[in-house]
């Protein structure tokens, strides 16, 4: 027992020693000028092509180790070249927006002469605990970077490897720039009881961020004394309206769901318009299944190809993250916005029409962090918002929805200049 306690103290006392490094250098960085961050994530860019070699041997290791990862998991664990470059550019990417920090976002005078400012500012000390994704290292580590903060990383176990290689580079270029390298630090042990500790230090923490399975995001929620930014799932959703232009719903439902299937942009479940079901039905079902996808469906799904199964009623609160999807015929726009605001998690939902004004009532009531018309569901993502690399898509209400980019990343404060007022 007394060794199980030495270890746990000892767990702790690194644990807020990180923190304490973190608190100090987000002073630092809060006040650093723009061109410095951003020569430390050109920096860091380059040290991650330099190194390319290095981070694959360590992400091939972290493969060798993973065991009996299921398919989804271990895709978005895989790095290739591809994936490495894109890291490196998404570092670029962030380097090339303005620097959020210090920006005027309201500005008046008040009739006793007082001016007043609402200028954007750093959160502070972010952490990010994350599963699978090693690119999340880059990705957060350079946004929170940009945004002036400093960020505590906790990567999963099946990718500590990778991680690593990765966090090395991003403090090569924290010190190119000559900034703290404590301003983007990895959480150095596997040991799971140091996530329970980074949700109960809100003396050093600001937010947490988390990005993984529905079990970690939920436990998190659950269990944080520190506020935090999450999505649960990506239940996406696209309709094909009565109004569509049958060739590009078929482009848009096949590249929704079978582009990437395990990202939480996927498409999950199809929805048709039971108005030209029976011209529509048939080939979208058919270019799905023809790729590889199983699909499950409603009884008039089930009746336009053999192969459909029979969907039951968890299959419409599903998110496969695989080839897999739920289909089903429904009652017009309507009866497609009732079902995405029951069924949905309010992360991504499209609907493809040629019908203006359904096309604005379907943007308007359903109730998502991100509506689209007429595009793949693929898109949710910051870099294809312009916004650079994100952190992840947040489908809370309050401070950040959708995208959480650098932007997303800071808060605000009031600045108020005088000249000797006094109140009444």
């Amino acid at each position: 027992m007394s060794a199980l306690l030495d270890t746990a103290d000892a767990l702790r006392d690194q644990m807020l020693a990180l923190g304490r490094a973190a608190r100090a250098a987000s002073a630092a960085l809060a006040t650093a000028p723009g061109p410095d961050k951003d020569r430390a994530l050109r920096a860091a860019a380059a040290a991650i092509r330099a190194n390319k070699a290095t981070i694959q041997a360590a992400n091939d290791a972290d493969l060798a180790n993973a065991g009996d990862l299921s398919g989804p998991l271990r895709e978005r664990l895989t790095l290739d070249d591809s994936r490495i470059e894109a890291m490196a550019k998404g570092l670029e990417d962030i380097a090339d927006f303005p620097d959020p920090i210090g920006g005027v976002l309201a500005d008046w005078t008040r009739p006793n002469g007082l001016n007043i400012q609402r200028v954007r500012v750093p959160l502070g000390v972010i952490g990010i605990i994350y599963e699978s994704r090693p690119n999340v290292t880059a990705d957060a580590g350079g946004l929170c970077l940009k945004s002036g903060n400093a960020a505590i990383l906790r990567g999963g176990s099946e990718s500590v490897q990778s991680s690593r290689a990765i966090a090395a580079c991003l403090a090569e270029g924290l010190r190119a720039a000559g900034l703290p390298e404590e301003a983007i630090q990895l959480v150095p042990t596997t040991d799971r009881a140091a996530v329970g500790l980074m949700l109960g230090m809100r003396d050093v923490i600001d937010v947490i961020i988390p990005r993984g399975g529905k079990s970690l995001i939920q436990r998190i929620a659950d269990e944080s004394r520190v506020p935090v930014i999450k999505h649960l799932d990506g239940n996406c959703h696209v309709y094909v309206d009565a109004g569509a232009d049958l060739d590009k719903a078929r482009k848009v439902a096949l590249n929704a769901k079978m582009r990437r299937t395990s990202i939480c942009g996927a498409a999950e479940t199809l929805l048709v318009d039971q108005a030209i079901a029976d011209a529509a039905l048939p080939l979208l079902v058919k270019d799905l299944l023809d790729a590889g996808c199983a699909v499950r469906g409603d009884a008039a799904t089930q009746a336009v190809d053999p192969r459909v199964t029979a969907a039951d009623a968890a299959d419409w609160d599903t998110e496969y993250l695989d080839a897999i999807i739920a289909c089903g015929v429904v009652d017009g726009v309507d009866g497609a916005i009732d079902h995405i605001n029951r069924h949905g998690s309010h992360h991504t939902d499209s609907i493809v029409t040629e019908d203006a004004a359904t096309a604005e009532r379907f943007l308007l009531r359903v109730d998502s962090a991100i509506v689209l018309w007429n595009a793949s569901t693929q898109f949710a993502d910051g870099g294809q918002f312009g916004m650079g690399a994100e952190i992840g898509i947040s489908t809370d209400k309050f401070h950040a929805r959708g995208p959480v980019g650098a932007e997303q990343l800071t808060s605000y404060k009031y600045v108020v200049r005088g000249d000797g007022q006094t109140r009444p």
